[in-house]
């Protein structure tokens, strides 16, 4: 027979089980699960399985990751604007028909991705929503600043340092430095193979044939 002291224990254990912890009614949401180490550093693994689970249902579709700016690849452009290309990179990169007969020419040379990247990150500064902030910005890593990227830019060790501090907490600013950088690099190197290619000269030459038709 069981003594007074473990009928206490057998009749009071189910109800003391019952109960919810006693700071419950004062607890806060549930705390979010913490990072993966190996995201902290947002270095060559960040396809890790935290990374994984917040992509968004259309990268999991198979679409492709992210969708360029209009490069205006049906525009005629008229033969004064194609002249006005000669005139500054700035005007060329401002202008969607010039965007894409550079971009179809760094194709040529394999450097297509420096375009991409450019495009992109004028697309992350124009969002406003932090949550579509931080899976864009963390694509743009992985598509053009990850060393496992086919598609990796050339960045040197200070601006990729500087990225992967602020990938902790992206913004829409995050890849300034680096869209700076490559934008200087297509300036300084394709640009002026870009003028004297046979793609823009054929370009000023289909201008000059409109010009002359008109008249």
């Amino acid at each position: 027979m069981p003594t007074a002291h473990e009928a206490e224990k057998q009749h009071t254990g189910p109800e003391e089980a019952d109960q919810p912890p006693s700071m419950s009614s004062h607890a806060g949401p549930p705390a979010p699960p913490s990072r993966n180490p190996c995201c902290l550093c947002w270095c060559c693994c960040c396809s890790c399985s935290w990374s994984e689970g917040r992509r968004p249902a259309w990268r999991a579709s198979g679409e492709s990751k992210l969708q360029p700016l209009p490069s205006c690849e049906a525009c005629t452009p008229g033969p004064e604007q194609v002249q006005s290309w000669a005139q500054s990179f700035d005007k060329l990169m401002h202008s969607p028909a010039g965007r894409s007969a550079f971009r179809a020419f760094l194709r040529t040379e394999y450097s297509e991705e420096n375009m991409l990247f450019w495009l992109a990150c004028e697309e992350l500064k124009a969002e406003a929503n932090q949550h579509v902030v931080d899976e864009k910005a963390r694509l743009i890593y992985e598509d053009y600043v990850s060393i496992l990227s086919p598609k990796e830019v050339s960045l040197d060790s200070r601006v990729r340092e500087g990225i992967n501090k602020k990938m902790q907490e992206p913004s829409a600013h995050t890849f300034d430095d680096a869209q700076l950088q490559i934008y200087t690099l297509m300036h300084r190197d394709s640009y002026p193979r870009f003028l004297s290619s046979p793609a823009y000269r054929a370009l000023l030459l289909q201008g000059d044939s409109q010009s002359s038709h008109e008249a």
